[in-house]
């Protein structure tokens, strides 16, 4: 797992841990904990603001983070109004109510995000996201000497312009006017022509 694919559940788990860790300035979690005789712990002390003001903006990253890569603007949505109704009612109208449904907000933003990976991941396979667009990573190439095949995983970062058959030893090129041998002898053009780069 990246970190940065997973900054909005970082932060929207975590502001739900720091709630329950601080029943005292959240009674709807109070009845919770004082059958653990926490019902009015306050680990944060005077830093508890602040705490879920950070964790607020550390899943806000993540949201716009999911947006980049995947295009979805309803998580990102429903994320920056949730994290609006903390932010004011922490800075401008104190509401208990207001960051009640903004915490449940972001975790409905969370659910959202991740339900859209899991989708996108389960619909793309050998997939990677490049530039927001998905983009095949395997191909099968034929050599054009001896016709065997094999399926390859193209790199991302550059075009292959050589390529070495693994049963006649036959070094080949692109065919004029292609940037790489996938684009030549592959089942898949490469990354770049996926996504309409320019290529190498």
């Amino acid at each position: 797992m990246k970190l940065p694919e997973n900054l909005d559940k970082i932060g929207t788990v975590g502001l739900l841990l720091a709630a329950l860790a601080t029943p005292c300035c959240f009674p709807l979690f109070a009845f919770l904990l004082s059958a653990f005789g926490l019902g009015s712990a306050e680990l944060f002390g005077g830093w508890t603001e602040y705490v879920f003001e950070g964790l607020v903006l550390v899943s806000l990253i993540g949201f716009i983070i999911a947006y980049r890569q995947h295009k979805n603007i309803f998580p990102l949505l429903i994320g920056l109004s949730a994290g609006g109704l903390i932010f004011y009612a922490y800075n401008f109208n104190f509401d208990n109510k207001l960051i009640y449904a903004g915490m449940f907000g972001l975790l409905l933003a969370t659910g959202l995000n991740y339900y859209t990976n899991r989708k996108h991941k389960a619909a793309c396979g050998t997939c990677a996201v490049i530039d927001g667009k998905a983009v095949e990573l395997q191909s099968t190439i034929t050599c054009p000497n001896c016709g065997h095949k094999k399926t390859e995983t193209m790199p991302t970062d550059a075009c292959q312009f050589f390529y070495e058959c693994e049963k006649c030893k036959t070094v080949f090129k692109p065919k004029p006017g292609d940037c790489c041998v996938y684009c030549s002898y592959g089942t898949v053009k490469c990354p770049s022509k996926q996504t309409g780069q320019e290529c190498c």
